[in-house]
């Protein structure tokens, strides 16, 4: 069975961020079941999910609550349009995202993914500015980071700043402001760490009060940029931010769709430092990795500029909005976070991680650690002390996982970047066995390399 769905994988199938020449050489892994933090091929072979396929699931895989919950909805209704009417978990399920969000967040546009969240977050920024007792036609811009990611929808990919994802598209984009991302190990001014962190700071908060007047928006990935390599902000940064936005009179969006639900060790990532911004797009773990669910956030001051005549009101909407069943399973998901006392009981976890990766500083090719939570990035160098990369032909990373699947690991890279982003539902001893198996994949690829 297992070489026929191979065979027609390669005659039907397009995958994402896959170059498809490449994919047909190799052998695919075909994914057939789940169990826990397990994925089960077509030949019954069990492996570590160590990235949450794609960073979505969040208690693990074929949770029973979570499936009742879905089942439940089913026998009721599995989808009913918004546009003209409402629904009931819908409407249950923004007053719990409400009530978890920071204030002053008190309204919810649902959508289907990231990258809409996104979008949709900029339409708002953009038509808030327009509609204002004061309007001010002027804020048309949005400011962001250099090797940003916020998705691959059009407005998505213009906030971006990865050239390798985005750069073809540059004929398609608006113009945006950028500051350097606070990726200090490879300082874009050259400096030491810890000069680094005051100048990236000083040159974002700088940057806003420059360009204050033609600002829509400011868009951030709070406390871990994570597409472009897991790369940590320095602490004291995003604050320093939502200030600078605060006194220049700039809209804050803050992009969780990968930080959200635990990842960072709180609800979100907005929460280490204390930080409420104006918008907030959520996705990925929203229904604990079952259903394409994605939410905008809103404060009452955006919300309101969009009451009044027809013409006003806020011109978006996707088919599948606020789905019944995906509503369901997020439901489902925010309460195994209550009566389980995930975010509790993840702090022994998220220790044991930091303490299990220390020693793959023993490693003579990994230049990097990065870690906040339960997230980590493992850069990997040809020389550890000049910092310098591999030849990109190479192929370390990818290479590296290939080693990791024969040991019975799920993970992906970003380019030499090994991902670890497991289900907060994993064990110790499965942690262990993720480290383990990650760190032999490396010291066998790099091993004279």
């Amino acid at each position: 069975m297992t070489d026929k769905l191979a065979a027609k994988d390669k005659q039907y199938l397009w995958h994402p961020f896959t170059q498809m020449s490449q994919w047909d050489e190799e052998d695919p892994l075909i994914i057939e079941q789940a169990e826990g933090v397990y994925l089960i091929d077509t030949q019954g072979r069990r492996y570590i999910d160590g990235v949450s396929s794609l960073w979505c699931n969040v208690h693990g895989h074929r949770r029973p609550e979570i499936d009742r919950a879905v089942r439940k909805q089913l026998d009721r209704m599995a989808h009913s349009t918004l546009l003209g009417l409402a629904g009931v978990p819908s409407i249950r399920l923004a007053e719990r995202l409400v009530n978890l969000a920071p204030e002053p967040l008190t309204r919810v546009f649902y959508s289907d993914s990231g990258s809409t969240a996104v979008e949709i977050a900029l339409k708002m920024a953009f038509q808030y500015w327009q509609q204002r007792s004061e309007p001010k036609p002027e804020k048309k811009k949005f400011l962001t980071w250099t090797s940003a990611y916020h998705g691959d929808t059009i407005g998505s990919v213009s906030l971006g700043g990865m050239d390798l994802f985005h750069q073809i598209y540059k004929p398609l984009l608006f113009e945006t402001v950028q500051v350097p991302q606070p990726f200090c190990y490879r300082c874009p001014y050259d400096l030491q760490r810890e000069s680094c962190e005051t100048k990236c700071a000083d040159d974002a908060i700088e940057t806003i009060h420059r360009h204050a007047d033609e600002l829509a928006a400011v868009v951030i990935e709070p406390i871990v940029y994570g597409a472009s390599g897991i790369v940590t902000a320095p602490e004291g940064y995003l604050s320093a931010v939502r200030n600078a936005c605060t006194k220049s009179n700039v809209l804050l969006i803050a992009d969780e769709v990968a930080v959200g639900f635990g990842r960072t060790g709180t609800m979100f990532a907005c929460e280490q430092e204390g930080v409420a911004p104006d918008l907030l797009c959520l996705a990925k773990g929203l229904t604990g990795g079952y259903l394409p669910l994605a939410a905008t956030l809103a404060t009452e001051q955006i919300y309101g500029a969009f009451l009044g005549e027809s013409r006003r009101k806020f011109f978006h909407g996707h088919t599948y909005t606020g789905n019944a069943l995906a509503c369901a399973a997020a439901l489902a998901n925010l309460e195994i976070f209550e009566e389980q006392r995930v975010l509790a009981n993840l702090k022994p976890m998220i220790s044991a991680l930091s303490e299990g990766l220390a020693r793959f500083g023993d490693l003579l090719h990994v230049g990097e650690i990065r870690q906040r939570g339960m997230i980590a990035g493992l850069e990997l160098v040809k020389d550890r002390d000049g910092k310098k990369p591999y030849d990109p032909a190479r192929g370390i990373g990818h290479n590296v996982v290939l080693r990791a699947r024969s040991k019975g690991v799920v993970i992906r890279p970003l380019g030499d970047v090994i991902v670890l982003m497991p289900p907060l539902s994993i064990t110790f001893d499965e942690m262990k066995m993720l480290l383990n198996a990650v760190y032999d994949a490396i010291r066998e690829e790099t091993d004279g390399a």
